[in-house]
């Protein structure tokens, strides 16, 4: 699958045809295929959840740091794994890990009912900010630890973690509906990124590429 012709807003973004750029040479060009994923690729201004020193730096093809120790994910692994998540409208979503935010807005442009958990308070409270001053009004926030989920809203028909655990916690697990798909990377300074299925003859885990994310924090050890 291929981009045909040009942004629409040029005039009013100076970065629309860097993003342009980004989802062409980044996401379609190592398989992404799904078009709700990459019109919303397209859509969210990544420039907008990242540190101002790094503005310029939006559309790369790599993570960016913002506070805390905490980073922005590579635009194409954003990419795959909204397109493995399969959100839909009105679809149940839970995020772990709301971080900058950029994620979040890439599966709130689903149209999916999406509900986010994020530890650090001071990176939630600033993602909420950027996130409703853009008019998203299908996402719920919640400040806390993303091991227990959100158990009061559960059960969810996918779960999208973007920090890494050493194990699949089991909170997690209970809280996928069935027929559900959690997309997760698990372990320590090698991580795999895992598609879990739940399904009535059982759990199915396919492990989908190697990666880098940052460590997943419990609420008991984080300072």
């Amino acid at each position: 699958m291929n981009l045909h012709g040009s942004p629409q807003d040029s005039g009013q973004d100076k970065y629309a045809q860097t993003r342009w750029d980004m989802v062409e040479n980044q996401i379609v060009s190592r398989g992404i295929k799904n078009a709700t994923v990459l019109d919303a690729m397209l859509k969210v201004k990544r420039h907008l959840f990242v540190p101002k020193d790094y503005i310029d730096s939006a559309y790369i093809d790599n993570p960016i740091p913002i506070e805390k120790g905490q980073t922005i994910s590579q635009p194409y692994m954003v990419a795959l794994m909204t397109e493995l998540l399969d959100p839909q409208p009105g679809k149940k979503i839970l995020e772990i890990g709301t971080g900058s935010g950029y994620q979040t807005a890439v599966l709130a442009e689903t149209g999916c009912d999406l509900y986010t958990v994020e530890i650090i308070e001071e990176i939630a409270v600033t993602a909420r900010k950027i996130l409703e001053k853009l008019g998203y009004s299908n996402i719920k926030y919640k400040i806390g630890d993303g091991y227990k989920g959100w158990e009061e809203n559960a059960p969810f028909e996918g779960i999208i973690v973007t920090a890494a655990p050493l194990d699949i916690p089991d909170k997690l697990m209970d809280q996928l509906s069935m027929g559900g798909r959690m997309i997760i990377p698990v372990g320590d300074t090698y991580q795999d990124l895992l598609l879990i299925e739940k399904t009535n003859e059982g759990v199915t885990k396919k492990r989908v590429t190697s990666v880098r994310f940052v460590p997943m924090t419990e609420k008991s050890n984080h300072t």
